[in-house]
């Protein structure tokens, strides 16, 4: 029930929710609590993605490895991320805001991550439902594509402030969704399979893991429309 209190608190922006509490007071919520959030979440997101092929043979497996790869995913792509972004925030003059930043950014995370969970039930319908491998990649490329967007929605809400006190950060609030998403297609290209090809062995990695992804993308999406108008 802490947990349901928790998030419940954190979606109305209430108490030490609050972007004044965020940015100014002293109950700021822990760093610590943002990222068990983030990993709760995307555990419970992850194993929906791995149910398309059910839990027949090694479908159990694909499952835990779909769950534990959607916290690593966010988790890696936020670390890559930031180390440029401080740099330009130090070259900017706005170091002092690091503390508020930070926490606005995991923040853009927990509500992304909260999302994805409140779809994972969605998710699983459309695996019970689907019978196209690539109907259901797209289908969660939507989601994430939409979490994401609602996070940086919160994001920008949270940087207000920042911004008013300081007009250097809406470019460096632009900057670093550009170089989120950038790194994060690329990183999900890395991790997959997430999904998992009913048709496949049961992989950790795919053998050309470090190919180009947006070339990928594209392709999905031609097959995609190929395969719905013939």
């Amino acid at each position: 029930m802490a947990v349901w209190r928790t998030v419940d608190m954190f979606l109305r922006e209430e108490g030490r929710f609050a972007p004044g509490a965020i940015l100014e007071g002293a109950a700021r919520p822990p760093v610590g609590l943002y990222v068990a959030l983030i990993v709760a979440a995307g555990l419970a997101y992850g194993a929906a993605m791995g149910s398309f092929s059910g839990l027949a043979g090694d479908g159990w497996l694909r499952i835990i490895l779909a769950a534990a790869k959607v916290p690593i995913f966010f988790g890696v792509t936020f670390a890559l991320c930031l180390p440029p972004f401080l740099i330009l925030l130090t070259f900017a003059g706005l170091r002092d805001d690091l503390p508020a930043v930070l926490r606005g950014l995991l923040g853009a995370l927990v509500l992304t991550t909260v999302i994805l969970a409140s779809a994972a039930p969605i998710t699983c319908l459309m695996n019970l439902s689907a019978t196209s491998y690539r109907f259901i990649l797209i289908w969660n490329g939507i989601v994430f594509a939409f979490a994401s967007g609602v996070g940086h929605l919160h994001l920008r809400g949270i940087y207000r402030s920042l911004i008013r006190a300081r007009p250097r950060h809406r470019a460096l609030l632009g900057g670093w969704f550009v170089l989120f998403v950038f790194v994060g297609i690329q990183m999900a290209w890395v991790l997959r399979p997430f999904v998992g090809a009913p048709e496949l062995p049961v992989q950790l990695f795919r053998e050309d893991a470090w190919t180009n992804a947006y070339v990928y993308v594209f392709r999905l999406v031609a097959g995609f429309l190929n395969e719905a108008l013939r």
